[in-house]
């Protein structure tokens, strides 16, 4: 008898075949049959006017924490995400050098800075039970909703054999070689590879340069060769040069950490703007040269344009643009004299717009944000209102405009920059980007930055995009963007395709509606912390190893999902 059928849907089954009606039968977690279903089942519904995909397949988050308060990866799954990659850009939570319980701490205001994790969140909401990198996974294992793998960061190698010194420090050869025998244990016990991180905008709780950015090109080469000594593993890899345009050096690197690997490396983010045309071929000429090396590289881009907050008040990445992290980060009273002058102002719109800002020129059109919540009476019916028009209606240049509205908010306001790239040649161009063989749909950072973005949804609103509007690329196409390509990519073992015999991670939506609703702000963190949300429209259920784990947008309380280990969940995938 099987455990459930899906009758009648539209399966779209992840290879980019054209979707065709048929049933699904699930029995112990996996795809018993495709096609006519006449044997008996434990449940049966129809799905008649639905369409049956494979679950989606997040290639990068940072769920490494959240899914101990959060076994449900929301709102992930509610999107249809049944699988996710963590412990990317150099940053896990494991292994901890045992006799130096410090190192939780470290790591936590780590987290906290860098992915903007609430601190509180960090340190109530997960255990801190384990040392290694296997007692990590274990600790997850039994009691997450989702299937996840992690890689092993970088960071928390350097700080284990390297103490604090690991942060501006070099190794010498017995703490090189103890990182990379460290790397192996983890990859031994479940670790899909390596991350690590070089660029300038990773910074500790202390405000200095994290760990992995002290590293030199032959310690990141002797840890890309051990991981290439160990089945079903990656590379990703984040330098400062994924932001705007590679150096030269830094597309040698990734050929070269790839090729010693024999490993594919991913990499983030990958910015697609017509008005900046030389951007997409200088990225995509690191995934050319690891190719001549024996390598790859994989770009990860993103489908959507993810709306994101900032604030002068608290950190975000207005603080990340070249000079402007000193002022704002000043104390409050100080910071609002030092906005007000205008020659500071003149020289942080400079600097904002200058080459070295990189893809932060994309945050320096101030007359383009759009104010948000605000908290003063003298601010009162701006939220909603462009700063273009404020600023003429005043008089005022547009970024003092802005100033001011914050200053009377005591810089609490919230400000959501337009994107200026939401215009048809940039979206032709990412179509046409998307073909390329070494570009992955993917970088939602879902699990970071919580108060201020939320990427999470880009599944199901592409999905709605390809269905209702611009209609870039087909159904079948989007699908098999979603699922089977970022699958293959990490070498998941029967995932990522509807095939009998492989595990049950599916999601039935209607076409009609698959979409994503609005950001909303809520405090539902450990410690009351907030975090953006949003609903999931469209999505009749999700099913994550045969169970349901979503119905209607709410999970159901099921703990269906497994901890992905290299090896034993992937299989290697290779460079050539």
């Amino acid at each position: 008898m099987l455990d459930h059928v899906i009758k009648g849907a539209t399966v779209v089954d992840g290879t980019g075949a054209a979707g065709r009606t048929a049933d699904v039968g699930i029995h112990g977690g996996r795809i018993a049959v495709v096609g006519t279903v006449t044997q008996e089942a434990r449940t049966t519904e129809d799905a008649s006017g639905l369409v049956l995909a494979p679950g989606f397949v997040d290639p990068h988050t940072h769920y490494d924490a959240q899914l101990f308060w959060d076994p449900y990866a929301t709102p992930s799954l509610n999107h249809g995400v049944t699988t996710v990659a963590g412990g990317n850009c150099g940053f896990t939570l494991a292994p901890l050098h045992p006799e130096r319980p410090e190192d939780a701490d470290y790591t936590r205001r780590m987290m906290s800075k860098v992915e903007g994790m609430a601190l509180v969140a960090l340190e109530q909401g997960a255990p801190w039970t384990w040392h290694s990198f296997g007692e990590y996974l274990d600790a997850l294992e039994g009691r997450i909703a989702v299937n996840a793998g992690f890689m092993v960061g970088h960071c928390a190698l350097r700080r284990y054999v390297m103490g604090p010194d690991a942060v501006g420090g070099q190794p010498n050869g017995e703490q090189l070689d103890a990182m990379v025998r460290l790397l192996r244990e983890s990859m031994e016990a479940g670790a899909w590879g390596l991350s690590t991180t070089q660029s300038r905008s990773h910074s500790d709780g202390d405000g200095q340069p994290v760990a992995s950015r002290h590293a030199r090109p032959a310690e990141l080469i002797a840890l890309s060769r051990a991981v290439g000594e160990h089945g079903g593993t990656q590379i990703e890899a984040i330098v400062a040069g994924c932001l705007d345009q590679f150096s030269d050096a830094e597309v040698e690197l990734f050929a070269e950490m790839s090729a010693a690997a024999g490993r594919p490396l991913n990499w983030n983010v990958l910015t697609i703007d017509a008005a900046v045309p030389e951007r997409v071929p200088r990225q995509l000429l690191a995934s050319e040269r690891a190719r001549k090396a024996g390598g790859r590289v994989v770009a990860l881009t993103m489908p959507i344009l993810t709306p994101m907050n900032m604030s002068l008040g608290t950190f975000c990445a207005l603080n990340l643009i070249p000079g402007w992290g000193p002022v704002l980060a000043l104390p409050v009273p100080e910071r609002i004299e030092k906005l007000r002058d205008p020659d500071v102002r003149a020289e942080m719109l400079r600097r904002a717009r200058s080459k070295e800002a990189g893809v932060f020129r994309r945050l320096a059109n101030f007359g383009r944000y759009v104010i948000g919540d605000t908290y003063s009476e003298a601010n009162a019916g701006l939220t909603g209102r462009v700063v273009r028009d404020i600023a003429e209606e005043r008089g005022q240049e547009p970024f003092a405009c802005l100033v001011e509205i914050c200053a009377r908010d005591e810089l609490r306001t919230v400000l959501w920059p337009m994107p200026p790239d939401n215009d048809p040649p940039s979206w032709a161009l990412r179509a046409q980007t998307w073909q390329h063989e070494d570009v992955l749909l993917g970088g939602s950072d879902a699990g970071a930055h919580l108060d201020r973005m939320c990427g999470a949804p880009y599944t199901t609103r592409f999905l709605g995009d390809c269905l209702r509007g611009r209609r870039l690329v087909g159904l079948e196409q989007a699908v098999r963007m979603l699922t089977d390509d970022p699958a293959r990519l990490f070498g998941l073992r029967e995932r990522g395709r509807i095939r009998e015999g492989w595990h049950a991670d599916l999601v039935l939506f209607d076409p009609e509606r698959i979409d994503a609703g609005p950001a909303t702000l809520v405090h539902d963190l450990p410690g009351d912390s907030p975090r953006l949300d949003s609903r999931a429209l469209g999505v009749r259920a999700v099913w994550v190893n045969g169970v349901e784990a979503i119905r209607d947008d709410v999970v159901t309380g099921a703990v269906p999902g497994r901890v992905l280990r290299s090896g034993r969940d992937t299989e290697t995938v290779g460079t050539r």
